[in-house]
């Protein structure tokens, strides 16, 4: 992914640090990779968010709250806070204009927080080893810059730009389905492969999908240019790469050296591939709609 030459971002959308909350869970990628081998392990994931416990230093933030500021297309092609916060803007202009037309439900923007160490939450305390998450809560959407490293190093994926794309667009994805009323409407508890999470997880990669295969043609309502250029074979397997990684399957077979389906909480590396290319492929809302789908 490479953000189209003379694109310039606003800033002042994606807030660094944490600020203090209340408690409840909600899932997310990075959790995913954690969560996994501590459930089969025997541990409680609840562990990954200490509820009603203070954040640290790092995330509980005090005084006014700092802003990713003003970048250029340039700066977001090298720089992963820059690119944090334009991707967040093309996904707001992308949703802004497509769930009035396909789902007559009005976008409101998530707040979006860049955290690193530990940060607290609508969801309780969250640390580094929760990665990037959507909390239904407070509606916001929580980045790890550090997870990306982490999927590279642990889980073998090619990283890049669109892998990191593909999984703020994910996190993005839950706050759609929360918008929709989808997210209400499921069993967020339970586990296995035909589980509500498997679905809730599979149909916002096929948003995030979605979204992106919208790039090179969605326009920056500033600037009138397209966000991105047109997406090249391997910048699309890098976003390939990032779903198949964080697949049940994969993760567990990486982490325990087997595989336990009843465990499954996200879907398999085949499924989460296959339902982000049914949104990148021009899919729509109803396309997407995994809750819904006899086959995952």
């Amino acid at each position: 992914m490479t953000f189209s030459e003379g694109g310039q971002f606003e800033g002042g959308r994606v807030r660094r640090g944490g600020r203090g909350r209340g408690i409840a869970i909600g899932g997310g990628i990075g959790t995913l990779l954690v969560a996994v081998a501590v459930v089969l392990l025997g541990g409680d994931p609840g562990d990954l968010f200490q509820q009603g416990q203070p954040a640290s230093e790092q995330g509980a933030g005090s005084g006014q709250e700092q802003y990713i500021g003003e970048c250029t297309a340039d700066e977001a092609n090298t720089d992963r806070e820059c690119r944090l916060s334009a991707t967040v803007q093309f996904l707001d202009a992308h949703w802004e204009r497509v769930l009035p037309q396909q789902a007559d439900v009005e976008y409101v923007e998530p707040p979006v927080e860049s955290f690193s160490g530990a940060t607290t939450t609508g969801c309780g305390a969250a640390s580094s080893a929760t990665g990037p998450f959507y909390c239904p809560p407070d509606q916001t959407i929580y980045m790890d810059l550090a997870f990306f490293d982490l999927l590279s190093e642990r889980f073998g994926t090619s990283g890049g730009p669109l892998a990191e794309a593909y999984v703020t667009a994910h996190e993005m994805g839950h706050h759609i389905e929360n918008l929709v009323g989808v997210m209400d409407a499921a069993d967020r508890g339970g586990s296995g492969p035909e589980s509500d999470s498997v679905r809730l997880e599979l149909m916002a990669d096929c948003l995030a999908g979605m979204a992106i295969g919208n790039g090179a043609t969605e326009r920056d309502p500033d600037t009138g240019l397209t966000f991105f250029d047109p997406i090249t074979d391997e910048q699309l397997r890098q976003a390939i790469d990032a779903a198949a990684a964080v697949g049940d399957d994969h993760i567990q077979q990486q982490t325990t050296g087997q595989i336990n389906p009843e465990g499954f909480t996200h879907g398999t590396s085949e499924q989460r591939v296959r339902w982000f290319a049914v949104g990148y492929n021009g899919g729509t809302l109803d396309d997407c709609d995994a809750m819904a789908a006899r086959r995952l």
